[in-house]
């Protein structure tokens, strides 16, 4: 019970801060303190918490323009920010858990045959040679990641996020060990924590804020962001015709969105790689704009990666190519 009353009392102490705090605190001014010329891109815009969110069906009071409700006992706080609802109290922490779907991207992870053939991702991989106007592919759009909003970083560093405290994640989001649930929180962490691949410099971010510092720790301040945009939600598998290319630059960072409860990206410098805007059109007339990233070296892959099932190539031979989902997001260094 201890260690449950300390984090009840840690995290009502936190989100008592946060509802007193000025919204200077907010994730979006954060943003614009460290990247005052950089536009956040839509994908990350619609992972903000709601400023003015006011919901008190749970019956505990809401302070407008906070998302934060306080109940009755001293060491239990519910926050409720943009549709992800937790209940933090001696009894453990609830978290609508969204998203059920396999891991996304990822450079050093093998796939067998019946995954490749369900994995929507697989078709976005193409050949260097291949990134021409008036090429046609069929491709899928989805967005891979949670559901949920971005927590506040003050919340998200307290959570326990690694191996070692699997357990404990578990326990406080009430999980069940055996679900399908627990294997993705687990998938999720130990992609975060496996070695880098080859010189690659990788960190998961838990919040925005802590994904800004991270970039710019790599890239520096002066950067563009750009994110795969689709004017239609859940489009179907179709025949994409695209319309140009224009290189965006060749010194950049991904990160990848998670599965997990709450937003966590996969961020990672990419090395012999190159960034590209790709307008397309589809066949139903779905217009999107692609980010497209090209892999010049993938000597250090899993020889086992979807990549090389899909192009029929081997590691290290050609440039590899693949669209990202609509929820990746790519840092570039002006």
């Amino acid at each position: 019970m201890e260690l449950r009353v300390l984090m009840g009392f840690v995290l009502s102490f936190t989100l008592l801060e946060l509802a007193l705090t000025h919204a200077a605190s907010s994730s979006e001014v954060y943003w614009q303190s460290k990247l005052p010329t950089t536009p956040m891109p839509k994908a990350l815009h619609d992972l903000l918490p709601s400023e003015h969110r006011s919901d008190t069906s749970d019956g505990s009071r809401r302070e407008k323009g906070r998302g934060i409700g306080f109940k009755d006992n001293a060491i239990s706080v519910g926050l409720n920010i943009g549709g992800l609802g937790i209940d933090v109290g001696d009894d453990g922490v609830s978290v609508d858990f969204g998203h059920d779907d396999e891991s996304p991207l990822s450079f050093d992870y093998g796939r067998s045959e019946n995954q490749l053939a369900s994995n929507p991702n697989a078709a976005h991989f193409f050949l260097g040679k291949d990134l021409q106007p008036g090429a046609k592919m069929n491709l899928r759009f989805t967005k891979t990641g949670a559901k949920a909003k971005f927590l506040p970083r003050q919340v998200a560093e307290v959570l326990p996020f690694s191996l070692d405290k699997f357990s404990e994640i578990l326990d406080k989001f009430r999980v069940n060990p055996n679900s399908t649930k627990a294997k993705i929180i687990k998938a999720s962490i130990e992609e975060c924590e496996d070695q880098p691949l080859g010189e690659e410099n990788k960190y998961c971010a838990t919040s925005l804020e802590a994904m800004i510092d991270y970039i710019i720790s790599k890239l520096g301040k002066n950067v563009r962001v750009i994110a795969t945009e689709v004017d239609k939600d859940n489009t179907k598998q179709q025949e994409f015709k695209i319309t140009g290319v224009r290189m965006v630059g060749d010194k950049i960072a991904a990160c990848h969105a998670q599965n997990y409860m709450y937003p966590v990206f996969y961020c990672h410098e990419m090395h012999a790689t190159r960034a590209y805007m790709v307008p397309l059109v589809g066949a139903d007339g779905t217009k999107a704009k692609a980010v497209a990233v090209c892999h010049f070296d993938t000597s250090k892959w899993n020889k086992n990666h979807m990549a090389f099932r899909v192009v029929k190539v081997k590691p290290g031979t050609v440039p590899i190519c693949h669209f990202l989902p609509e929820d990746h997001i790519v840092w570039v260094a002006s």
